[in-house]
């Protein structure tokens, strides 16, 4: 018994032991819940109990450099559901669907989800907030939201870009300055129960947003308008392909102005098609400069003492390199002339020499110093290297058409920045966007300063190519470029477009222009490109040099330079002609309104007298399609013609290289009827121009795209390569 005893409390005793020690573990646990645990099962908790409801931060405003406000963030609304909370939701769907615009299926979709928590449309219009308020559906709300504003929405779109439905920057400095703009967001926190119900007394919590940090661009709103004036007027007059305008302060690299067309609205950049916003021209193009890359091989050959401004050269009208011959862009060439005169004049046989003085050493290193082949580092996304021939595979012939801007591509970023790096003494700058980084209270929390990436060449030899390009300006190929009361410089340019599977292609040129002033103290570059030109003019001093000149002008007289009294255009027109002298045919303008005739005769670089009064031309000597030289001035006779073939008759006039729509309004303001065949430019007429015909009579026109003839026949290789015609 007593034995039995000894093991029923030894029983006991083990028992308590275990129960003390699981009542110490509960007791342990407990006091680890409450106390070291505590606030994660809570949030864990919350998180479960908690519905959140994103709310999107405002980004930061974007200023030009002198505060003027070019983007900012506006509030709108967004709706979403929270799907168990409807009640009826076909009933829902039938309310929400025409407020909304929305399909009516795809919403009862939306609202039939078994989910807590779903967009039914972001950033509405305040009109649908406003219905969809009044409708005060259950389980439908409205969240404050923010959206771009671009306050001038056609003001450098490319460059300032554009952000998505979740305010993300897509492209352009959105794109770039994204971290920086986007600021924190916020979150707004409501209760339910586990089914997604409504509780008494819900928990309501509210995290508000943070706006993003602000950026000073160093665009300056001003110049960009008188960029983009100067480019609808381009594209007004040529309807090119592309055409890029960038101005630039030559002592910073800091980027004044950056326009292209085609161009869009940034409030509304989704209604255009992508290629016209996909990518920026300026940055991304590449294309073969022509003889604005001279001012490149002008540079290396300077500063490496390859060749003195007083060297006299021989111009025959070609140059003979292995065994191409290559033109040059005057007939019969330019006979003797010194250094000075083969760049005022575009001599490609004389920079053809040059470039072979310098050799495939030399040269690459200055191809190389100046930035070609590698991108410039502008803070904008896409940007293009630009193409160079492999330095151990170029052969002299390579040597040679690079010295005249071909064989090579650049991009239009890239060629400033080398005209930059010549105007500002010698050193090659990084391009910049921004100047500063502000936080929303107008902080100052990050500056940017110019950054130098290597000097080029000395600034002794930097005044000497300056020099030389202002001549160009002032009795060369860009005289049009003038501005006067300034010193200008700068060079010209004209080359054909390489096709997609090599060779050039026929009728298709890049026209352009790049330079700055003053030249003793370098405040603005400007570079022009205008590519594919339509109309029959294609010169870059023709076309682009004029676009330079109205906007150097404007921005020189902006920034308060003060003008030079002593720098006045020369009094003789002839030292002012644009062009090189050379054979054109004379467009027929008979029949046409006399503003339309001369704007037709301009175009082609052709002067142009009247005789009697009128509003038409009747008749005009040369006639049209006759061959002459384009300093001929045409003779247009506005007295109406005797009676003769009768008051209905009317002289068929010439259309080849008109569009559809100015071959239709020219024939309706003459009387006559357009049938029109194919699509593109006039390319032939069933009546011969000149015939006299009734009014009324139907004329079949046949048009073409251009560049497109009766015969094709395939470019076998480049001209450079062939040894024909080398465009200035």
């Amino acid at each position: 018994m007593r034995t039995t005893g000894i093991l029923i409390r030894k029983r006991l005793t083990w028992l308590f032991l275990l129960c003390a020690i699981a009542f110490a573990g509960l007791i342990f646990r407990l006091a680890w819940i409450q106390f070291v645990k505590a606030d994660y099962l809570q949030e864990k908790a919350l998180e479960v109990r908690m519905r959140d409801v994103p709310v999107e931060a405002k980004r930061g405003t974007i200023y030009d450099r002198n505060g003027h406000e070019l983007v900012s963030s506006v509030s709108t609304d967004s709706v979403y559901a929270i799907p168990y909370q409807v009640e009826n939701p076909d009933q829902a769907a039938d309310l929400l669907a025409p407020v909304l615009e929305m399909d009516r299926d795809r919403l009862l979709q939306i609202l039939s989800k078994k989910s807590c928590y779903e967009w039914i449309k972001r950033k509405i219009k305040p009109e649908s907030a406003a219905k969809i308020r009044d409708l005060k559906l259950e389980g439908i709300h409205l969240v404050e939201e923010s959206r771009r504003f671009y306050r001038h929405e056609t003001l450098a779109p490319h460059l300032l870009g554009f952000t998505g439905v979740d305010n993300q920057g897509l492209m352009g400095i959105e794109k770039s300055y994204d971290e920086v703009l986007k600021g924190i967001p916020g979150r707004i926190l409501v209760e339910h129960d586990a089914a997604g119900r409504s509780v008494p007394d819900p928990l309501h919590r509210y995290s508000p947003p943070r706006q993003g940090n602000g950026l000073v661009l160093t665009l300056d709103m001003n110049i960009q308008y008188f960029v983009e004036r100067e480019l609808d007027k381009v594209v007004a007059k040529y309807s090119p392909k592309l055409a890029v305008a960038i101005a630039m302060d030559p002592q910073t690299g800091e980027i004044l102005a950056m326009g292209n067309r085609p161009t869009f609205n940034s409030n509304n950049w989704n209604d255009v098609p992508r290629h016209v916003w996909d990518r920026n021209p300026a940055i991304w193009y590449n294309y073969e400069p022509g003889s604005t890359f001279k001012i490149i091989t002008t540079s290396a050959a300077i500063n490496e003492k390859a060749v003195k401004t007083t060297d006299r050269f021989f111009d025959p009208g070609f140059v003979k390199v292995a065994d191409r011959r290559i033109k040059c862009w005057k007939g019969g060439g330019h006979g003797s002339l010194s250094f000075e005169e083969v760049v005022m004049n575009s001599c490609n046989p004389g920079f053809v020499e040059v470039g072979l003085r310098l050799g495939r050493e030399r040269f690459y290193k200055y191809l190389d110093a100046f930035g070609f082949g590698g991108k410039t580092g502008i803070d904008l996304a896409g940007e293009a290297k630009g193409i160079t021939i492999n330095q151990k595979e170029a052969t002299n012939l390579n040597i040679a058409t690079m010295s005249i801007g071909q064989s090579v591509a650049v991009t239009p970023i890239q060629l400033l920045s080398a005209t930059c790096a010549v105007a500002n003494g010698g050193t090659l700058l990084k391009p910049l966007l921004v100047k500063e980084v502000r936080d929303n209270r107008g902080k100052v929390v990050k500056t940017f300063k110019p950054e130098p990436i290597r000097t080029v060449i000395t600034r002794e030899a930097a005044d000497g190519v300056k020099g030389l390009l202002e001549n160009v300006v002032a009795r060369g190929t860009g005289k049009n470029a003038f501005v006067e009361g300034y010193r200008v410089a700068g060079k010209t340019g004209t080359a054909q477009v390489v096709g997609e599977s090599g060779g050039y292609v026929s009728g298709r040129y890049v026209a352009s222009f790049s330079g700055f002033a003053p030249v003793e103290n370098p405040r603005v570059a400007v570079l022009i490109m205008i590519a594919e030109p339509q109309g029959g003019v294609y010169y870059g001093g023709m076309i682009a040099a004029p676009v330079f000149q109205s906007i150097m002008q404007d921005t020189l007289h902006y920034l308060g330079i003060p003008e030079n009294s002593g720098i006045i255009k020369p009094p003789n027109p002839a030292a002012w002609y644009e062009a090189p002298r050379v054979k054109v045919n004379v467009p027929n303008v008979v029949n046409y309104p006399v503003n339309e005739a001369v704007r037709i005769l301009r175009s082609q670089g052709l002067s142009f007298q009247t005789r009697g009064y009128g509003s038409m031309v009747y008749s005009q000597v040369p006639r049209g399609g006759a061959e002459a030289m384009n300093d001929v001035s045409v003779l247009l006779d506005l007295n109406p013609p005797k009676a003769g073939l009768g008051e209905e008759g009317v002289t068929v006039p010439n259309l080849n290289g008109l569009t559809e729509k100015e071959v239709r309004d020219l024939l309706e303001s003459i009387g006559l009827v357009l049938e029109p065949a194919g699509t593109g430019l006039a390319r032939s007429q069933s009546i011969q121009p000149g015939s006299r015909v009734a009014r009324g009579t139907a004329l079949r026109v046949e048009f073409r795209p251009p560049g497109q003839s009766r015969t094709s026949v395939p470019e076998v290789a480049p001209s450079w390569a062939r040894g024909e015609m080398i465009m200035d």
